[in-house]
């Protein structure tokens, strides 16, 4: 009997797991609030629900008879995902563990109480609160909602003058009105996507950043393997278990976002679902074979699960930002492994939202893939400032 598998959303971020039930011959019940959303067509049955909608997405679950159900690249229907799981006892993470991955207050206290390497921090229900945690963590600073993604809110803090604003802005970036003053952490970024099995948290794959830097650090490009030291990737991979087991990802997926610096390595946040961006997506499985997305729905479904890096290659994206027009020659189109456009009417890069195009990359050297970026960023139309790389 042909299993069921229900998706929270239908929008990008989502088709690759809808496409993906779909090639396994696994039945796909997608929700997603936007009745005309990109991934509706490919959907073997859609609802017109909210991801966030627990007890309507409950009574679809129950009508479906699902025997999973999941989303990917997407914090907040974690939640719900997690609530429908236990409800149902179906496998997922804990409601509990949700909670930890999706709002940073909870996840600060889990990790600091863990004694996993964090920044100094403070949380802020008022704004007599916000200016106590300022005098208190001190200039510079990250200033954050709590319970938001894709860079959106964030702000970076350096001069007095700029406190208010960047009070306003990451409270209205927040649900729960809550926002986080965090101690500045300068030094490489990267990420580190995992998979906890039974055999335990695998480390698949380290990817370096490229970010806008301050006010916003919206990233604009990721690299995989990443390039830093063996003894730095190993205190990544240590740091990265650490966190992984303090909120109690006890199977599934985990992006896991670090920086390096120079007092060691230390969490900026993590998240128990696959890593956005195309990472887990696309270059993931470009550097190293592995199927992330396969691996989630068929652990999602309680299916068996094999993590095997199966290459090794090189993999990247870049992004642009605000573009009049982007013209690319034909010996750089021949170089892309994939093309991603989107337009929209923002000046400012504030959020991941807010980047208009991406290219994927992939060579089996890394020296063979800094060409073709240093070919293809030649052939670009735009100015620095649009593209950071």
């Amino acid at each position: 009997m042909c299993k069921k598998i229900m998706i929270l959303g239908a929008s990008e971020l989502q088709l690759p797991a809808i496409k993906k039930a779909k090639e396994l011959g696994i039945k796909s019940i997608v929700v997603d609030y936007d009745s005309e959303a990109v991934g509706k067509k490919l959907a073997d049955v859609f609802y017109n629900i909210s991801t966030l909608d627990y007890e309507g997405i409950l009574s679809v679950a129950k009508k479906e008879k699902i025997d999973g159900i999941m989303t990917i690249c997407s914090d907040r229907p974690m939640r719900i995902v997690a609530k429908v799981s236990e409800e149902l006892k179906l496998n997922s993470i804990s409601t509990k563990t949700a909670l930890l991955a999706t709002n940073k207050v909870h996840m600060r206290n889990a990790l600091k109480k863990n004694n996993v390497p964090i920044p100094k921090y403070a949380i802020c229900s008022t704004k007599s609160e916000y200016d106590a945690a300022i005098r208190n963590v001190g200039l510079p600073a990250i200033v954050k909602p709590s319970d938001n993604s894709g860079s959106r809110g964030i702000a970076f803090l350096n001069d007095e003058s700029d406190i208010e604003e960047a009070y306003i802005y990451a409270s209205k970036n927040s649900m729960e009105n809550v926002v986080l003053v965090e101690e500045y952490m300068d030094g490489d970024e990267v990420s580190v996507e995992v998979f906890v099995t039974n055999e335990g948290v695998n480390i698949v794959q380290i990817t370096d950043k490229i970010t806008t830097g301050a006010p916003h650090f919206v990233e604009m490009g990721h690299t995989q393997p990443s390039l830093l030291p063996f003894e730095i990737q190993n205190e990544i991979k240590k740091v990265t278990t650490m966190a992984v087991n303090a909120i109690g990802i006890k199977g599934g997926p985990a992006h896991v976002e670090l920086k390096v610096t120079s007092t060691g390595v230390k969490i900026v946040e993590l998240g128990a679902r696959l890593g956005g961006d195309f990472i887990a997506t696309n270059l993931v499985f470009e550097s190293t074979g592995v199927d992330l997305v396969k691996e989630n729905v068929l652990w999602s479904l309680n299916e068996q699960v094999e993590i095997n890096i199966r290459q090794n290659r090189y993999a990247a994206i870049r992004y642009i930002g605000k573009l009049n027009s982007l013209m690319l020659d034909k010996e750089s189109l021949s170089l892309l492994d994939a093309f991603m456009w989107h337009r929209n009417d923002s000046h400012k890069i504030e959020s991941s939202r807010d980047r208009e195009c991406a290219l994927l990359i992939s060579d089996n050297s890394i020296d063979g893939l800094n060409s073709k970026l240093e070919t293809i960023r030649y052939s670009i139309s735009a100015g620095d400032k649009e593209c950071y790389w």
